[in-house]
């Protein structure tokens, strides 16, 4: 077998299934359009698989749906799980161990979960086969680049063992379950924006949710999905008729999100069944069977006892009297009321205290969040910013670190003493990266970090993590 290779049209489905197919151990990684993609494989059997585009943020949406089912996988596990792995927020420690040059810093992160009990091994393979299954669904979507075949990682701890040939399966059967929605969807990344337009034919529309509604504010479909604790592809559905009404616009992908493949009608997958494009199968998705076999990183794990975490709803729609859409947050309005395009209002859903002493970063911020329906406050003194943010009662708190007359620092140390707002989210704005600022940061109580310069995405990926 080579060990690497160049390709103008990439069958990634045949060089994958030819790796499961033989006893090889391995690491694939394709390149393409400047994302890399790798899939680790031992004796055939895939043990993990990522790619270069957010791998954090794809693990923070897998447990957050995981939380709904595990009480210990709380905000703050989360939160700090990325502050100490991510690649722009290590603590030292995990920057001295040899293992982090090797390991793919999600993958450590999962491991460390299961090391601190968050997560029960059973969970975290369930967890690694649903980010391994997800990486691989765009994975087949690769038309051109290069690949090449790597030693495998000897040191990397093994959480679980995936039929490759069963994973392939039921990701080609999303793929085609995704092309029902072409041309209008092309990404599960595509931000969906809900109008209001009275000419619209209600009766032709199905009701949609009002936690729904008050989050199409600039998230993706993935990132909506894994807020409302739904599939992405039921999701996808329940929007649809608004898509094709005009009642939802949906814009392209935040970068860096668009670099990675999109749904093309003309893609041919192997094993195609041609009714597929035309309606909407189910998937069920039977965790034992794919979870093959387990490893001795974790010896409690058998293949017995693999399916302990309950499985996300159905693509199929469920009776509207027995089904109950998550909670989100206490200010929303029940999910038994259902609003439609005609009548739903655009609200407020969080407030938000921005304070710095830069009316440019002030005046960026208010606009990358007023036009996504969050309510904004900007302080431009800090001196009189306590009082200020006592008045308002904030949601979410962005404070610059540097400024005059008090810093970031002892402004979060003092707001942190105050009960109201021990458990407020409070993220620095600042363009220090230093370990030592970190800790610092650590110590007086903040939440994170938003480095500048920083995107409208950037901003919002936070707002995901502490608020959604």
């Amino acid at each position: 077998m080579n060990n690497s290779g160049a390709f103008t049209q990439l069958r990634p489905l045949s060089l994958l299934r030819q790796l499961s197919n033989c006893s090889d151990s391995t690491c694939l990684q394709a390149l393409s359009n400047s994302v890399i993609w790798s899939i680790y494989l031992e004796q055939g059997k895939i043990t993990y698989a990522t790619h270069s585009v957010e791998p954090f943020d794809r693990l923070e949406r897998h447990l957050r749906r995981l939380s709904y089912q595990i009480p210990l996988l709380t905000s703050e596990v989360r939160v700090q799980v990325r502050l100490m792995f991510e690649a722009d927020s290590h603590s030292q420690l995990i920057e001295n161990d040899s293992n982090s040059r090797i390991h793919p810093p999600e993958y450590q992160a999962i491991s460390w979960l299961v090391s601190q009990q968050h997560l029960h091994s059973t969970q975290a393979a369930v967890l690694v086969q649903e980010l391994v299954k997800e990486v691989i669904e765009s994975f087949l979507l690769i038309k051109e680049g290069t690949y090449e075949l790597t030693e495998p990682l000897d040191r990397m701890p093994r959480i679980c063992r995936l039929d490759g040939e069963k994973i392939l399966d039921r990701c080609q059967v999303r793929l085609q379950n995704w092309q029902a929605f072409i041309p209008q969807i092309s990404s599960p990344y595509q931000r969906p924006y809900l109008l209001i337009n009275s000419k619209l034919d209600n009766q032709d529309l199905p009701n949609l949710q009002p936690d729904l509604t008050n989050w199409m504010k600039g998230f993706s479909l993935c990132h909506l999905a894994a807020i409302l604790n739904q599939d992405e592809i039921q999701l996808a559905r329940n929007l649809y008729p608004y898509i094709l009404k005009g009642a939802i616009i949906l814009h392209e992908p935040d970068p860096p999100f668009d670099k990675l493949p999109k749904i093309f009608e003309e893609r041919c997958l192997q094993r195609a069944t041609p009714t597929l494009f035309s309606k909407l199968i189910p998937e069920v998705v039977d965790t034992k069977e794919e979870l093959s076999i387990t490893v001795n990183s974790y010896p409690n794990i058998s293949e017995e006892n693999i399916a302990p975490v309950q499985r996300l709803p159905q693509i199929s729609t469920p009776p509207k009297e027995n089904f109950q859409e998550p909670t989100i947050s206490n200010n929303i309005n029940p999910a038994s009321q259902r609003v439609t395009a005609a009548t739903v209002t655009a609200q407020k859903v969080h407030k938000i205290v921005s304070v710095d002493d830069s009316p440019t970063i002030l005046k960026e911020i208010s606009y990358f969040l007023e036009n996504e329906n969050f309510s904004v406050v900007t302080i431009n003194d800090p001196v009189k910013a306590v009082l200020s943010i006592i008045r308002h009662k904030p949601d979410l708190i962005l404070l610059d670190l540097n400024m005059l007359g008090i810093d970031g620092y002892e402004l979060c140390r003092i707001i942190r003493n105050n009960p109201i707002f021990q458990k407020t989210p409070i993220i620095f704005v600042t363009g220090n990266k230093g370990i030592v600022d970190k800790v610092k940061a650590k110590l007086v109580g903040a939440s994170g970090y938003l480095t500048k310069p920083f995107t409208r995405a950037e901003l919002l990926k936070i707002v995901f993590m502490h608020l959604a």
